[in-house]
């Protein structure tokens, strides 16, 4: 069997990259997209190349870069321009294959594997795209070309920007090996920690080392960061359904929920799936609501709009019992309950400003991003039941007992 083509497309400097397309003066200067600029407190989203020179750094504060570089161009972001020229990439992407699968607002793969009969060999197509996104939206990207989609992804990291990096089976360790653990895909500060207590530095430590004690130390993710570190990763490319309005998940309980923790696992056991199925299609909700009904089956229906879109199931399920205890008195029995996410957008539609105030939530957030993408992985992998919250371990509430629990996921589009 011929190996698969995949290619992982970058946009370099995406919303800095876009201004300067947009305002061809801006091109020569050291530019910043920074947000909250009136007070001087906000923080750079994004710089172009000429910035780089100074030392300007993503997340240092407008401040901090304007004593770096006095001259440095301050532009505000505009969101409605980055989703624009987000949606033209991925449309010259789809003219190469219908694999296309984006990864946040400015980065995709792409399965050629099949689209070599028509548009050459992978370096080919890559070369294809590159030259064909420079030339008609006048901003540039860096690709990664591998027989899989993490070491794609590694390709466009290892050279940028405006390149294309070919890794191979006949050359992965020669270029990959060398790179630092941190590099691979779902390898975190927390797990980089943990790698480095085993004297796990670089990609290639990680190939070679006990797999077995990897496991013991990080779990399945153990089993999946060596397999990824050696070439393994089997993953495909999907294209994302982004059609649905809403997202439901519902639970006839094996026995009436009467106490406040019962609630709460209930309702977080329910979000959890909500959460997983909107990171799979790429959406974000901006309303959460919840049905309960007692064993009476008298039904309460509750909604409100979130603060801002999300697709995290922790923030799902917060949102979603808030609403319950306003609703519902502790005590009283519950039979079934059903959490739903509705009024969905594409998760980069939710691009949002980010102010220096809130960085200590804003770490909170991307860590829990993190981890509920780590666990989305091995759950695709090992199945939804590979990892089960400690507080249904002995449960009786029929919520893994499909013979006395009647269960209902729906998708409405």
């Amino acid at each position: 069997m011929n190996d698969r083509v995949i290619l992982h497309c970058d946009c370099n400097s995406f919303y800095a990259s876009v201004e300067m397309a947009e305002h061809p003066e801006y091109k020569n200067i050291p530019l910043a997209v920074c947000g909250s600029t009136e007070d001087r407190h906000g923080i750079v989203l994004a710089k172009n190349e000429v910035a780089k020179k100074y030392n300007i750094q993503t997340a240092e504060t407008v401040y901090s870069a304007l004593k770096k570089c006095p001259t440095l161009k301050i532009v505000e972001p505009h969101h409605e321009k980055y989703l624009k020229y987000s949606r033209l990439v991925n449309e010259i992407y789809h003219k190469y294959t219908d694999k296309v699968e984006p990864f946040g607002i400015d980065e995709s793969w792409l399965d050629v594997t099949k689209s070599q009969k028509l548009f050459g060999s992978g370096m080919e197509i890559a070369e294809k795209i590159r030259q064909e996104v420079k030339s008609t939206l006048n901003i540039t990207i860096s690709v990664g070309v591998s027989f899989n989609k993490v070491f794609a992804k590694l390709g466009s990291d290892y050279k940028k920007p405006d390149a294309i990096t070919e890794i191979l089976k006949s050359n992965y360790k020669e270029i990959v090996y060398p790179m630092p653990a941190s590099s691979l895909l779902f390898v975190g500060k927390r797990t980089e920690t943990a790698l480095r207590d085993l004297d796990i530095f670089t990609i290639g430590d990680l190939a070679k080392f006990d797999k077995n004690i990897l496991i013991a130390k990080l779990g399945k993710m153990g089993k999946i960061l060596h397999e990824y570190a050696n070439g393994e990763d089997t993953d495909d490319v999907s294209a994302k359904r982004e059609d649905a309005k809403s997202i439901s998940n519902g639970l006839t309980f094996k026995r009436d929920l009467v106490t406040y923790d019962e609630y709460k696992i209930g309702i977080m056991f329910l979000s959890e799936e909500i959460g997983r199925k909107l990171r799979h299609n790429n959406q974000k909700c901006q309303t959460v609501g919840i049905s309960i009904k007692d064993k009476f089956l008298k039904v309460i229906h509750k909604q409100a709009t979130q603060k801002e879109p999300t697709d995290l199931s922790k923030e799902i399920a917060d949102s979603a019992f808030k609403l319950f205890i306003s609703v519902w008195e502790i005590g009283n029995p519950v039979r079934t309950i059903t959490i739903t996410a509705s009024n969905l957008i594409k998760a980069e539609e939710s691009a949002r400003q980010v102010s220096f105030f809130s960085d200590e939530q804003q770490d909170s957030r991307e860590k829990t991003t993190k981890i509920e993408n780590a666990l989305d992985k091995i759950k695709q992998k090992y199945g939804s039941k590979s990892i089960i919250s400690g507080s249904l371990i002995g449960s009786d509430l029929g919520i893994y007992d499909t013979k006395d629990g009647e269960d209902e996921f729906s998708i409405k589009e």
